[in-house]
């Protein structure tokens, strides 16, 4: 099973390492294909930069003890697929889809109103319960 985490996981995992978000990324790590894509982990380090900027130095070497598949996110995206109320999030769901991944891992509230069928979207304590 491939799954996809939200910046807001990789975020929390780095800052509550005993939290929900940490222990779905570890169950990720052990028994599925983690994906990650190229504009999370871009989101992830300008958010690093903005609020921890002393942390900034470590997020590669973070994500370098991450066994993940890195994806690319397109830069001219196909819009009106789907609607989200956060169109900064639209990156985000548009690449789990092209990617074909089965669950997308995220806190952000606006996945939740978003009407997909595929992929499934969890929060980490979702993802942990049903996986």
């Amino acid at each position: 099973m491939r799954v996809m985490v939200d910046t807001n996981v990789l975020f929390s995992a780095i800052l509550f390492p005993e939290g929900k978000a940490a222990k779905a990324l570890h169950k990720c790590l052990l028994l599925y294909e983690l994906v990650i894509p190229s504009y999370v982990i871009d989101k992830l380090k300008n958010v690093i930069q903005r609020k921890l900027p002393d942390k900034s130095k470590d997020i590669d070497l973070f994500l370098s003890k991450l066994s993940f598949d890195l994806v690319y996110t397109p830069t001219e995206i196909k819009e009106g697929l789907f609607k989200i109320r956060d169109k900064k999030d639209y990156p985000i769901l548009y690449t789990a889809i092209i990617e074909n991944v089965d669950v997308l891992i995220s806190g952000d509230k606006d996945f939740a109103d978003t009407e997909v069928e595929y992929p499934e979207i969890l929060t980490p304590a979702e993802f942990i319960e049903r996986y």
